[in-house]
């Protein structure tokens, strides 16, 4: 029997360490936390993709009673750049979240965001992957209020992925 260690690179940095270009799609996926409809898990998810045509397209989880039938911000924007874009490689996502269970009163520009980054759900992430191995690395920056992370791409987080389709 093998023993195989699987390492992932993450680069941990603060939002003015990182580029503007890196800042604006920070911004977006912030920004898109306002769009999420989050009335059950009042968790607010937004995600932003840059686009090899230099778009950026946005995304925010939408629950519904019937929970199979939402979805997570990093789904509903790519699927809705895959559908805007068709063939169009994806660049870069960026995913942010907030909520006020523990800050009630809070404005989530402030102290509402997750102080941690969070990452994309299984679902989410096997999504990503299919692009990735359409058009090529997609890096990944995943928004804290405390620190940010930067994966050089989608399979940094799926590891043990598949890509046999």
């Amino acid at each position: 029997m093998n023993t195989k260690e699987i390492k992932i690179p993450v680069e941990v940095c603060s939002y003015g360490e990182l580029s503007e270009a890196d800042r604006q799609l920070v911004d977006k996926a912030k920004e898109m936390t306002s769009r999420s409809y989050a009335p059950y898990s009042r968790f607010h998810v937004g995600a932003a993709i840059l686009l090899a045509n230099g778009e950026i397209v946005g995304g925010a989880n939408q629950e519904n009673a019937a929970f199979s039938s939402g979805t997570c911000g990093e789904r509903s924007a790519c699927f809705y750049a895959s559908a805007r874009y068709p063939g169009v490689p994806f660049r870069k996502i960026a995913i942010a979240a907030w909520t006020r269970l523990h800050h009630p009163e809070s404005d989530p520009d402030s102290e509402c965001f997750q102080p941690s980054p969070i990452s994309p759900c299984g679902s989410c992430r096997q999504a990503l992957l299919e692009y990735e191995n359409l058009h090529g690395p997609i890096e990944v920056i995943l928004y804290g209020a405390r620190e940010i992370y930067r994966l050089p791409s989608v399979a940094s987080l799926l590891p043990l992925c598949f890509t046999e389709f």
